[in-house]
C-alpha cells in the first residue's frame, strides 16, 4: 500500500512531489501518459514559480533551460505599445525573475529531482473509490492508498468521482500555439509579447537560445478549421506571419480555453485537489502552472508545522482560496477584454492611461508567496 499517492505527472504533481521529497515524505506518482511528454509547447514560470523553485534548489537549471523575461508588453497589430509591465524592481526585491521555457525542459528538470523511481508512467487512472482507504483502479490493476493527492487537470477524475463537483467553462475562444526556430530581432529576446487585434490576439516570446514559442488566440464563432492561421492573421506585422509560416505543421496544436467555475470544496477525507483539478484558470495572466506549484508550496510549509493531512488540507484551501478566486475571475475578463471586435480604440486609450504604478500593484498581488 502507498502512504501517499499523487495522480498526475504535470507541472503541479511535480511540484508536489519535489516539495514533499524535501520534507522527507514517500510517495508515488501515477501519470496516464506512457511519457513525460507535454502538451502546449512553451510557459512562462513567474516570479513567484521562480521563488519555489529556488528553495527546491532548481533555479539555476530552470534559469540555463529557458530564457529570462525581464518584462511583458502588450501592443496593437503593430507593436504600439498599450501596456507595459516591467519586471526589473521584483527581479531584485524577491531574487528571482521570469523565466520562458520549453514545458518538456521544465518538467525534465523536475521529474529528474524528483527520481524516475517515485514516478510511475502508463498509469491511467480509470476509478477510484473510497473504502477504508482510496482504492485506485489501473488498466489491469489497483492500488491501495492512505492519502491521495488529485493534480490530474481540469477534466480531473479524482474530482468527478470523489467530490462530485465542478462545472468546465469554454471561455469561447479558440487557441493555436506552436513551437519554431527562428531568430528574432535582439529587442525581442528577453520580453515577452502579446497583440491585440480586433477579436484575435497574438502571443511570443523567447524560450531558449533557438527557439520561440507562440500563441495565436481568435473568437470560437469566427473558428473555421479549413482557415490558415498565417491567412487569419495576415492583417497583423509581418513578424507574426513569418513566425506562423516557419513552424512546421506538427508543431502546432489547437485547443479550445476554458476553465473551471469555483468548487466548493477542494478536499475530502484523507484527499485533496491541487492545480487544475482545483481551480484551472484560463492563461490570460500565465499563472496556472504557477498557482498550482504554489499550492505544492504552502502544501510543504503548512505539513512542517502539521502532521495530520486533514487539517492542512483545510487550511491550505483557507490560505489559497483567495487568490487564485481573484487570477480565476481576473484572468477570465482579461480574456474577454483583450478579444473585443468593437470598441477597440477606447479599450487601448483607457489602458494607456492606466498608471504603471496600478500595473505594478497587481502584478506584485500575484508574485507575492502567501
Amino acid at each position: 500500500m502507498d502512504t501517499i499517492s499523487i495522480i498526475g505527472a504535470g507541472i503541479g504533481g511535480l511540484a508536489l512531489g519535489n516539495v514533499l521529497k524535501q520534507k522527507g515524505y514517500d510517495f508515488t506518482i501515477y501519470e496516464s501518459a506512457p511519457e513525460i511528454k507535454p502538451v502546449g509547447a512553451g510557459i512562462m514560470m513567474a516570479v513567484n514559480a521562480m521563488q519555489i523553485f529556488d528553495q527546491l534548489g532548481l533555479k539555476g537549471k530552470i534559469e540555463n533551460a529557458g530564457n529570462k523575461i525581464h518584462g511583458i508588453s502588450i501592443t496593437d497589430p503593430f507593436f504600439k505599445t498599450i501596456s507595459k509591465t516591467d519586471i526589473t524592481a521584483f527581479e531584485k526585491k524577491y531574487n528571482s525573475c521570469n523565466v520562458a521555457i520549453h514545458r518538456a525542459d521544465l518538467q525534465k528538470i523536475m521529474a529528474e529531482n524528483i527520481g524516475f523511481e517515485s514516478i510511475q508512467l502508463n498509469h491511467s487512472l480509470l476509478q477510484i473509490e473510497k473504502q477504508e482507504n482510496y482504492v485506485l483502479h489501473f488498466e489491469g490493476h489497483s492500488k491501495e492508498s492512505k492519502i491521495v493527492f488529485g493534480a490530474d487537470g481540469i477534466k480531473s477524475k479524482v474530482r468527478e468521482q470523489i467530490l462530485k463537483t465542478g462545472t468546465i467553462r469554454n471561455a469561447g475562444q479558440k487557441c493555436w500555439r506552436g513551437i519554431t526556430h527562428f531568430d528574432l530581432p535582439s529587442k525581442f529576446l528577453h520580453e515577452a509579447f502579446e497583440m491585440w487585434g480586433k477579436g484575435k490576439r497574438f502571443g511570443f516570446v523567447q524560450i531558449s537560445e533557438e527557439k520561440v514559442y507562440w500563441y495565436a488566440c481568435i473568437n470560437e464563432k469566427n473558428f473555421d478549421e479549413k482557415l490558415d492561421v498565417a491567412i487569419i492573421f495576415n492583417d497583423f506585422d509581418p513578424l507574426v506571419i513569418n513566425l506562423i509560416k516557419a513552424t512546421p505543421k506538427e508543431n502546432i496544436i489547437c485547443n479550445e480555453i476554458a476553465d473551471l467555475s469555483p468548487i466548493p470544496q477542494w478536499h475530502f477525507e484523507n484527499l485533496c485537489l491541487t492545480g487544475d483539478a482545483a481551480h484551472a484558470t484560463t492563461p490570460n495572466m500565465g499563472q496556472g502552472a504557477c498557482q498550482a506549484i504554489e499550492d505544492a508550496y504552502i502544501i510543504g510549509k503548512l505539513l512542517e508545522k502539521n502532521k495530520d493531512f486533514n487539517s492542512v488540507f483545510e487550511e491550505f484551501q483557507r490560505i489559497r482560496r483567495k487568490k487564485v478566486d481573484y487570477i480565476v475571475s481576473t484572468s477570465r475578463t482579461i480574456g474577454k477584454i483583450s478579444q473585443w471586435e468593437h470598441g477597440n480604440k477606447l479599450r487601448n486609450l483607457l489602458m494607456r492611461l492606466t498608471p504603471d504604478s496600478m500595473n505594478q500593484k497587481t502584478v506584485e498581488k500575484i508574485i507575492q508567496l502567501e
